[in-house]
């Protein structure tokens, strides 16, 4: 005995509806995760450093100081979008430079300032201030992203 259905088309036209609302669906689903999944992927991660001063008396009397960048290292990944927020605490003004990175920028006492860039490339790059270069005065001030 054999089965024979019959379909109007009203009932096809409902049908093709349903598997286009299906399809639909299912696609904004995806375009929506992977939206989400870009914005994620595009937010910064975000490192607080600050300025530090160390001083210090010999046994004559003479006075010795040097600053730093507070962490001296940060590690990040390959790709990552970072946000360094760089606050003076010691010292008036601190000019720096990230030289493979082409970010120069100023930390002012009392003031916060904001570097942001895409870690492309693995390496080590040494954040250096060019007011405090050597011992003479007050350096050498570096601090270091390792990029890994």
């Amino acid at each position: 005995m054999s089965n024979i259905f019959v379909v109007s088309r009203k009932q096809l036209w409902l049908f093709t509806l349903l598997v286009l609302i299906i399809i639909l669906a299912a696609a904004s689903l995806r375009w929506n995760h992977v939206r989400t999944a870009n914005a994620l992927q595009q937010e910064s991660r975000v490192y607080q450093l600050v300025t530090g001063e160390f001083k210090t008396k010999t046994d004559d009397g003479k006075e010795l100081e040097v600053y730093r960048f507070d962490p001296g290292t940060l590690v990040v990944n390959k790709g990552e979008h970072v946000e360094l927020r760089i606050t003076g605490i010691n010292g008036k003004s601190h000019p720096f430079v990230i030289q493979e990175l082409g970010i120069k920028g100023e930390v002012n006492k009392g003031k916060t300032t904001v570097v942001r860039f895409t870690a492309d490339q693995r390496g080590t790059y040494p954040i250096v201030c060019l007011t405090h270069t050597s011992l003479t005065s007050g350096g050498p001030m570096i601090g270091y992203i390792v990029v890994q």
